[in-house]
């Protein structure tokens, strides 16, 4: 379960960003959506869903994107660039995308991340040094890297390395019976690489592989972050088959037909000359039996291909434990659909393994003091005059003074007033007037 992202100085954010998926203080009501955990004598609880919202261009994509961007250099385990993988989010593979475009200086990027996986509390931080933006040949380097588990620090990388408290993963440790720190930890230096995560390297092969395994499948199986809704593909592992095959996946269907999709059932279909599987609308002939498939994009409209990509996501999510991260969750989808899917994930009798649900979006429906708490809703907004995003909850506003934002009230109309920002008036009638006028002159 995520906890917390941290960020600094990725595209639009330039000071520190913290997007909590902690409860706020004094918060109180829809406490159907908490998970709550023990670490130590600390009760940690946690939130199911969060929305943001924003108007275009304000960074509320950037966001997203520095999640996934941060998924992608752990499971590298480098701040070297990609090669050819063709993310819809460049930045996650070309790093030098990252830095503010306005700073005249090289300024270090942070990431932060804290979540709560298999009883264990974790907390990853890295600060590295990518240069100014579009500088894509500048020495990079790893300027601190710290790893906390259950509040205590084991790794501490900066200018020079500490290996802490390793008794709080005695369970995870090459050697339970102990290791032989200073050796291993003189080892580690002499082999530290600039460029690489001692995380995934070093400390995977010399103190805990089982640990940094933990890790790994988190942010490879369960912190699944999807950028750019246009670019949305299917998260699926399929047996390798050996001959080609159409896979209809009966519980997508049985949804599709819920989502109002029953003329037709829809697959994936493999074959030689195809790597990957491609979502199709199949057709049988009840006279001869035959199977006939048709691209989806052919034939289904967008909103359905959306649910049928996005559905098995939402399933991996409540059945694994999951955080589905979506760039524009709602696009062309039913709110109603919608509406149904973020209460599976706050109903307490399904989502027994603590799944979460974070998107963007446009849409006013879901300011909604019965759906959300102020803590879950969070807004993005861009100064016009320095281009610089901030990130806060409605949770931040308090509950008292002219400012504060009391449980029942209509968070949509406060919104639509401009009472929380993050909304811009928009009026293209100058530009229509222009040109208009123009026309009257020339004729």
């Amino acid at each position: 379960m995520l906890l917390q992202f941290r960020v600094k100085n990725y595209k639009s954010f330039v000071d520190e960003t913290v997007f909590s998926m902690e409860t706020a203080p004094k918060q109180k009501g829809l406490d159907y959506s908490l998970s709550k955990f023990k670490c130590g004598k600390r009760t940690i609880k946690g939130l199911s869903t969060s929305v943001i919202y924003g108007p275009n261009a304000a960074g509320k994509s950037n966001v997203i994107g520095a999640m996934d961007t941060v998924r992608s250099i752990v499971l590298r385990g480098n701040i070297r660039n990609a090669v050819g993988k063709g993310s819809p989010n460049p930045a996650s593979e070309s790093l030098e995308l990252i830095p503010n475009n306005t700073l005249r200086e090289a300024t270090p990027v942070s990431f932060g991340i804290t979540f709560w996986e298999s009883g264990l509390l974790i907390q990853y931080d890295l600060t590295m040094e990518l240069g100014k933006f579009l500088d894509d040949s500048y020495n990079r380097k790893i300027l601190s890297e710290k790893l906390t588990v259950d509040e205590t620090v084991i790794v501490d990388r900066g200018a020079t390395l500490e290996i802490q408290n390793l008794n709080i993963i005695k369970d995870y440790l090459l050697d339970s019976d102990g290791v032989n720190v200073n050796g291993i930890r003189q080892i580690a230096l002499n082999s530290l690489n600039q460029e690489e995560l001692f995380l995934t390297n070093g400390f995977k092969l010399l103190y805990s592989q089982k640990l940094v395994k933990l890790i790994t499948d988190w942010f490879t199986n369960k912190f699944m972050v999807i950028c750019r809704a246009d670019s949305l593909q299917l998260i699926k592992h399929f047996a390798d088959p050996q001959k080609p095959a159409i896979y209809i996946e009966k519980t997508v269907n049985r949804a599709a037909e819920v989502f109002g999709i029953n003329s037709n059932a829809v697959g994936y279909v493999t074959g030689d000359d195809d790597t990957g599987a491609r979502l199709c609308s199949v057709f049988k002939d009840e006279e001869n039996g035959k199977i006939a498939t048709m691209a989806a994009e052919l034939f289904e409209s967008y909103g359905t291909i959306r649910f049928v990509t996005i559905f098995p996501l939402v399933l991996k999510a409540v059945m694994t434990g999951g955080t589905l991260v979506v760039d524009e969750f709602d696009a062309s989808i039913h709110p109603m659909a919608l509406m149904n899917i973020i209460n599976i994930f706050h109903n307490n009798d399904i989502n027994t393994r603590h799944a979460q649900l974070i998107f963007n979006t446009h849409n006013p429906a879901f300011l909604n003091s019965n759906l959300f708490r102020r803590d879950e809703i969070k807004f993005v907004e861009r100064d016009d005059d320095t281009h610089l995003s901030v990130l806060y909850a409605l949770s931040d506003f308090g509950t008292t003074g002219d400012k504060g934002v009391r449980k029942h009230d209509d968070y949509m109309r406060h919104y639509f007033v401009s009472e929380y920002g993050a909304i811009k008036d928009i009026d293209f009638t100058p530009i229509f007037e222009e040109i208009m006028n123009a026309e009257s002159e020339e004729g």
